[in-house]
């Protein structure tokens, strides 16, 4: 088993909440990690039809097996228990006492949002990261990247990423999605998801993709909320402020799992992608993900934006903390030419004193420092998102 980075972060809100809500995508290792954090709790899968029902028809006496709380797998299944939890941790006041896992987020939050307010944590467990993966000692090229993503069953049973990343899509569209909307246009929607992870690092232009899946504006802002809800797609916000420039207020279009995006624009072998069109946005989905993931896993806030104004000037990342800004460009080449920093500079000087630091995430392995930026390996891009520290640390671990 490959050993996932939100373990300790996990572990340390299970100190401090009564209840630990770990949501993320079907397949992405939650239950795996639940029980190996929490080894002396009892399990219980409310997918299993006879113990939900047990659950939706006693939820006293199904609470009542675990005095000393547990494990509850895929709790949105029987979202009335979460108000008897509510009591139970009430009248308890124990730490940890119950770790829940979901696998919708819209759904499961609302629920929360009504029952357990201010008595959960919520962390996401994404697919595995590049970090994990170079820890495991796993293949880290990037087409290889590009082409396996990072569910965990494609790692611990070898399976082709092609035969598991359809058979996946194909169960969330006939298991998830028929429960959560009634879709009479299932062939349709396909079309619209695979019309989607072909503008994967692009501005999200919602009338243009409707128009290109043949459906409405309205029905195509619903399913993107399903596919965001469901941990297929996640939409990068622009950092927006007034600070006398016309910028973009779009958010650009990025996929939960690298590996499925490429699946879903035809990609069904590594040597597929080596002159691939899409090959340096896939790279750009690969490496914004990573960031993601590495502060998620840190339990920081993402905070992670983008730059564009009216005129084109952009960079691909602002992560912004406090008062501070540092800017990250992405680019797939294993070399680095001066335009990357021409782009870094002109978006700094808008900022002044509030850049502490500009990057350029890129396609190779060796750690760079220049006079007015830092060169930092793909390898190496949750290290960049989450250090304070320089290139220097960076890999040292």
């Amino acid at each position: 088993m490959i050993a996932r980075h939100l373990i300790s972060t996990l572990q340390s809100r299970a100190s401090q909440y009564p209840v630990v809500t770990l949501t993320g995508p079907r397949q992405s290792g939650k239950t795996t990690l639940c029980r190996t954090a929490f080894p002396e709790k009892p399990y219980s899968n409310l997918e299993r039809p006879d113990i939900r029902i047990f659950a939706q028809q006693d939820p006293a006496g199904y609470l009542a097996q675990f005095p000393k709380g547990a494990v509850l797998d895929e709790i949105q299944r029987v979202p009335e228990l979460l108000s008897w939890i509510q009591v139970r941790v009430d009248e308890h006041k124990t730490a940890g006492e119950f770790i829940l896992t979901g696998s919708h987020q819209f759904e499961l939050n609302r629920h929360i949002s009504q029952s357990l307010a201010g008595r959960t944590a919520l962390l996401k467990l994404l697919p595995l990261s590049v970090a994990e993966l170079c820890d495991a000692g796993q293949p880290t090229g990037i087409d290889h990247l590009l082409h396996t993503g990072g569910y965990p069953r494609i790692y611990a049973d070898h399976l082709d990423p092609a035969v598991m990343l359809g058979d996946y899509f194909a169960t969330y569209v006939e298991r998830d999605l028929r429960e959560l909307l009634q879709l009479r246009f299932i062939r349709e929607f396909e079309n619209f998801v695979r019309l989607a992870a072909g503008r994967v690092g692009q501005l999200l232009n919602l009338h243009s993709l409707a128009a290109d899946a043949g459906v409405s504006s309205v029905t195509a802002k619903s399913w993107l909320t399903l596919l965001e809800a469901s941990y297929i797609i996640f939409l990068l916000p622009p950092w927006f402020a007034n600070i006398g420039k016309r910028l973009t207020k779009s958010p650009k279009l990025y996929f939960y799992d690298v590996g499925l995006a490429s699946w879903l624009i035809g990609i069904t072998q590594e040597s597929h992608l080596q002159a691939h069109p899409l090959r340096g946005s896939l790279f750009e989905n690969l490496v914004v993900l990573e960031m993601l993931k590495a502060r998620i896993n840190a339990g920081l806030q993402t905070n992670l934006h983008f730059y564009r104004d009216s005129s084109g000037l952009e960079v691909d990342v602002l992560l912004e903390a406090g008062n501070m800004i540092t800017l990250f460009e992405i680019k797939s080449s294993q070399t680095i030419n001066q335009e990357c920093f021409i782009l870094l500079n002109k978006v700094a000087a808008i900022f002044g004193e509030r850049v502490v630091k500009k990057v350029v995430l890129y396609g190779g392995h060796e750690q760079q420092k220049r006079s007015n930026a830092e060169v930092v390996s793909y390898l190496y891009a949750g290290d960049a998102a989450t250090s304070e520290g320089t290139i220097d640390s960076f890999g040292s671990s």
